[in-house]
């Protein structure tokens, strides 16, 4: 994890909790980053928190029950009132706040798998869309100190979205179906946003 990334997000710590947001494209590595980054804040001594928007899935029923099964993953399969609630409430909390998980395993939202601590100084959140100004996804930058944006060629996320598709039991062509359609959609949407990022970061 690079020092100054774990410098930035520490900063913005400086008079209270921070929320860290980083976007990018499906496959571009926000996961991975964030994750990274939490480690690198901890090991710097800033305690730190990993909050994930794949937790805001709406569950696996409600989407075959809103004719959405076919399109997960898209701005209007996920509960955003809910996500922003949790982000305004986690902001201000003196107590641990759970929160949900998206199980690629069983391809579905978990609830209250992940802990935010009460002692957590930067919480780094991340998603594709959190600096999407459409209705309702723009009530999720003002609750972001800052947003970072991941940068990566599509070609090369594309080829990480099949390869992750494939290790949790899907069809080679069956994942690269659903990558050209469905993930590809969705980048050509993120890539729209990037405008709104505070800083972007070369992935």
């Amino acid at each position: 994890m690079s020092a100054d990334l774990v410098a930035r997000a520490a900063g913005l710590a400086a008079d209270g909790r921070a929320i860290v947001g980083i976007a990018g494209i499906p496959g571009a590595g926000k996961s991975t980053l964030a994750r990274s980054l939490v480690e690198g804040l901890a090991a710097a001594g800033v305690p730190a928190a990993y909050l994930p928007m794949d937790g805001f899935h709406l569950a696996a029923t409600d989407l075959v029950r809103r004719g959405l099964a076919d399109r997960k993953g898209a701005p209007e399969t996920f509960d955003v009132g809910a996500y922003v609630a949790l982000l305004r409430r986690v902001r201000g909390a003196r107590e641990d706040v759970p929160a949900p998980d998206y199980d690629r395993g069983i391809h579905d939202v978990v609830p209250d798998r992940i802990v935010v601590p009460a002692g957590a100084r930067v919480v780094v959140t991340e998603g594709n869309y959190l600096g999407l100004a459409q209705p309702p996804w723009e009530a999720v930058r003002p609750a972001l100190d800052a947003l970072w944006c991941v940068d990566v060629p599509w070609e090369v996320a594309r080829e990480r979205l099949v390869e992750r598709r494939v290790a949790t039991g899907r069809r080679r062509d069956d994942a690269v179906v659903w990558v050209d359609a469905v993930d590809a959609a969705n980048a050509r949407l993120v890539e729209g946003t990037r405008g709104s990022a505070d800083f972007v970061i070369p992935g």
